[in-house]
């Protein structure tokens, strides 16, 4: 599967339901070329417009199913949702 395909897949958390939103990044290690962690932008700033300033960084072996449309990842909320490294 190419991170294109993955792109389009929409992530659902199975614990609550949550709809998470589309893989953006991926992250993996240089030596072995596996995935380590699926990164989904997290949510908006105020009313959607200001932009995001965190991201759920979610670990591969957090994902049950990749689906024809779905990412299922069991995950706590709290856990993966990290600052952006970038700001």
């Amino acid at each position: 599967m190419r991170l294109c395909e993955l792109r389009e897949k929409e992530v659902i958390n199975i614990c609550d339901g949550e709809k998470l939103g589309n893989v953006c990044d991926l992250d993996f290690d240089v030596k072995t070329g596996r995935i380590c962690s699926l990164i989904i932008p997290g949510p908006c700033k105020v009313f959607g417009i200001l932009g995001r300033d965190h991201e759920y960084i979610i670990p591969y072996s957090d994902v049950q199913r990749i689906g024809a449309d779905v990412i299922l990842v069991e995950v706590e909320m709290e856990k993966c949702l990290h600052k952006c490294e970038w700001n």
